[in-house]
């Protein structure tokens, strides 16, 4: 029987967690090697008092480009990506995964680009709630409509920019994922979930948690609602 969901009560609370797992890391190193694995438009984690060297990976060309932050950009496709014997102290995947046809592909390389011992995080959405039921009925247009007209986000759909069109296979869910772990030696430091549509107050988010938590009444608590975000530190054994 899986155990309760621990539950993050803010960003900063979640960033703060994933800050001292690596600094912990660094302890006793010259530098760490970082992979952030699908890159945002921003490295998020404060990071200060340790030497790094980052390397980021996206399909995107345009989104990469316009990091400044990094130390080595590579366009690419995380599926088929050869990084020879290249290995990273810390490998960081925010959000990539829910993006991607046949996930499992990107999760092998992650766990083949890791150095024993080293720390994969993971973020991603939990395609098993009332959020990721919501997500997987409705079409791509209908996505981009709700982050532009709802949310405000003028830019949503344009190049660089999300939501990017979701595959949400199984392995995207916290089953999913303690799945591979099972399989792959890597052990779970932390487990949390997270609902932004909780932490965010905007009409368009209380909206959606509306729907979301009607829809969890009506699958019988089978889909859940009070969270919709997983994030795992992992660590190679």
């Amino acid at each position: 029987m899986k155990q309760q969901l621990k539950m993050f009560g803010s960003y900063e609370e979640e960033f703060a967690l994933l800050e001292k797992h690596i600094k912990r890391l660094f302890d006793g190193q010259s530098e760490l090697a970082i992979l952030e694995a699908g890159c945002g438009r921003r490295w998020p984690l404060n990071l200060d008092g340790i030497k790094f060297r980052l390397t980021g990976v996206d399909l995107d060309e345009k989104a990469l480009g316009s990091r400044r932050d990094l130390d080595e950009a590579i366009v690419a496709d995380l599926r088929y990506l050869d990084l020879g014997n290249r290995k990273f102290d810390v490998i960081y995947n925010s959000f990539v995964l829910e993006h991607v046809e046949n996930a499992a592909l990107v999760l092998e390389n992650l766990h083949r680009w890791l150095k024993p011992g080293g720390l994969l995080i993971l973020k991603l959405p939990d395609r098993n709630t009332a959020f990721g039921f919501v997500t997987k009925i409705t079409p791509f247009w209908f996505h981009v409509a709700y982050h532009k007209y709802v949310l405000g986000r003028r830019n949503a759909g344009k190049p660089g920019f999300g939501p990017y069109p979701t595959y949400y296979d199984r392995i995207v869910s916290r089953d999913g994922l303690r799945e591979f772990c099972r399989s792959h030696q890597l052990r779970i430091r932390d487990e949390y979930g997270l609902c932004d549509f909780r932490l965010e107050k905007s009409a368009g988010t209380q909206l959606a948690l509306i729907v979301a938590i009607m829809i969890s009444i009506l699958s019988i608590g089978k889909l859940p609602w009070r969270h919709n975000n997983l994030t795992y530190v992992l660590k190679k054994e």
